[in-house]
């Protein structure tokens, strides 16, 4: 059997069925996980998501999962193989790439406390890769965070990277390639962490994403985007399929009259902030980001870049059918010629092939987060006084090449593909360079406020700010207004959250602990920004990093990609994120 049939029969049985997965590791020989009984199915309060939702055996939804996770014994282990390909998810052709052939990719799903593996392998033909596990913490696995240039090389064509990490927390979230904008060209895919939660539901309907969809690839759409011109999109996708033209189909999912259906909704654009609605129908929102909260119920969702959502939609309308609709806010998305028109149907009846007559409920095109008085944690901690406080300024400049430049306190964030952060920190941490954007945090269980400013220096654009290996806490947020010593925080169980918009002419405060020694990323997570230099990291507690990375690991990694790059004579033309 030739080595691709075999990974394709092996992703095929292993990464899209946890039954599977479990029933041929010992099969092939990759892994024997040990069986028991599921800790929601044991202990004081079996799990049942529409009698006891908030159990999870010896655990609930009250236990605070940052010091306390249940222990499964439970291994969950999948490959994953980025390829080359072409497909017409709304109807016209292009180059894509793929994650095990599809657009999105499989979903990796587990218990909270399993040990997830992942094994990725690079068959692109001329590319680099990574994967980045979008919002989980990576607790004592920083090298497992999978962002090029920050926790290691990219994987050289014809390479093979195993990730390993803990799921310590519950909800979902997604995992999306981490080197360049190759994300936006198909490397995504959802996570689903199976724990309690706050309401209860009869179904779960899955991950569902909403993207913005282009009809050339990012690569070739790099040049306008570095030249501060945001490319306009062709079309917006539901979970990976919409129509365009002639062509295309809508997403379609059915509900069942009465019941109340999960929807885990994923903000998985490169450009577009998306106002979020079912026509006639209630959102129950219970979760935000990896983040339980008390639940709220709202007509329109709004969902920045890379956010996530946990819905609950009760089934009230006895029958018909029903436009999901998508909509690009314009106060900070790009241009979209199907601005209008990204829309799914949900059917009572699937025999129905009609098309909705519903009407849309009004919105305002604002790019703001949901208020934060709405984003109750389910677990209330509350925030103490900074040991460290650090204040940046956003801004811009042109390269003397002409290229658009995002800056932070006047410096564009820049990092090299081949020697990545975390590497050097086992090194050498004073060769980092000033582009480079670092903030040294030494001390342990220390809590550190982060303030952004976002003034008329700036352009006055919304952005959505994501920092890997922590939950921060959004202390303050408020467009149109001038941060000062002044300003109001909330110190008291503030929503917390790994994605948080930096409102327009305004501001973002953020806190977080120093509980998770490691090399992390803080940057905008519109795909272009982050390209061109919107960035720093976080270089935490750096003593205690040695101990928790496999060096001979990341140096086999970043051995291959320099081969790879002497060979073909690769030269990098980004942030290096």
């Amino acid at each position: 059997m030739r080595p691709t049939m075999f990974w394709t029969v092996l992703t095929t049985l292993v990464a899209t069925s946890l039954v599977s997965a479990s029933s041929v590791y010992g099969v092939h020989g990759v892994h024997n996980s040990v069986h028991r009984k599921p800790c929601h199915d044991i202990g004081k309060c079996k799990f049942n998501p529409s009698k006891s939702p908030k159990c999870w055996g010896d655990h609930s939804l009250s236990t605070n999962w940052y010091d306390e996770i249940p222990d499964t014994g439970v291994t969950r282990e999948y490959w994953l193989q980025i390829q080359n390909g072409t497909a017409a998810v709304d109807g016209v052709d292009r180059i894509v790439l793929t994650v095990n052939g599809s657009v999105p990719g499989p979903t990796i799903v587990a218990d909270w406390g399993d040990t997830i593996i992942v094994h990725v392998h690079n068959a692109m033909e001329n590319n680099g890769t990574s994967i980045h596990w979008h919002g989980l913490r990576q607790r004592h696995t920083p090298q497992h965070d999978g962002v090029a240039s920050i926790t290691q090389c990219p994987v050289a064509p014809g390479d093979t990277i195993t990730y390993r990490f803990r799921a310590e927390q519950y909800g979902h979230s997604w995992y999306h390639s981490h080197f360049a904008t190759q994300a936006w060209n198909g490397v995504f895919g959802g996570i689903i962490i199976h724990g309690p939660c706050s309401a209860p539901y009869d179904e779960d309907k899955g991950v569902l994403f909403l993207s913005d969809w282009f009809h050339n690839t990012t690569d070739s759409l790099w040049s306008s985007a570095a030249s501060g011109l945001p490319p306009t999109a062709q079309n917006g996708l539901i979970n990976g399929t919409n129509i365009y033209g002639d062509g295309g189909k809508r997403f379609e999912t059915s509900f069942a009259a009465g019941k109340r259906h999960r929807i885990r909704l994923v903000n998985g654009a490169i450009d577009t902030h998306y106002k979020f609605m079912i026509d006639n129908h209630k959102i129950k929102v219970i979760a935000v980001d990896l983040v339980p909260i008390q639940p709220f119920t709202t007509d329109v969702l709004s969902i920045g870049i890379g956010q996530r959502y946990d819905i609950i939609v009760e089934a009230d309308q006895g029958e018909g059918n029903f436009w999901l609709r998508a909509y690009p806010d314009m106060a900070c998305s790009a241009e979209n010629e199907m601005v209008n028109d990204i829309k799914g149907i949900v059917r009572y009846d699937t025999r129905s092939r009609q098309d909705p007559t519903s009407t849309a409920y009004s919105y305002t095109q604002d790019c703001l987060d949901e208020p934060m008085s709405k984003l109750v944690p389910y677990v209330p901690l509350n925030v103490d006084h900074p040991v460290v406080k650090k204040d940046f300024s956003l801004g811009f400049a042109i390269s003397t090449q002409g290229m658009f430049k995002w800056t932070l306190d006047g410096t564009d964030f820049l990092s090299e593909w081949a020697v990545p952060t975390l590497q050097q920190s086992l090194i050498d941490l004073s060769l980092l360079k000033t582009a480079t954007n670092v903030v040294h945090l030494d001390k342990k269980e220390a809590w550190v406020y982060f303030i952004i400013e976002n003034g008329a220096a700036a352009l006055g654009l919304s952005h959505p700010i994501h920092l890997h290996g922590h939950d921060f806490f959004v202390l303050a947020q408020q467009a149109n207004a001038n941060y000062t010593a002044s300003t109001p925080l909330q110190l008291k169980n503030p929503p917390r959250r790994d994605v948080a918009m930096l409102p327009a002419n305004g501001f973002l405060v953020i806190g977080f602990i120093t509980d998770n020694p490691g090399v992390w990323l803080m940057h905008c997570h519109i795909g272009w920004h982050a390209s061109q230099g919107f960035g720093l990291q976080v270089v935490e507690r750096p003593a205690e990093i040695p101990p928790l990375c496999d060096a001979a690991s990341i140096d086999s990694t970043c051995a291959k990609w320099r081969r790879y790059v002497d060979a073909k004579d690769i030269l990098q033309d980004d942030s290096g994120i």
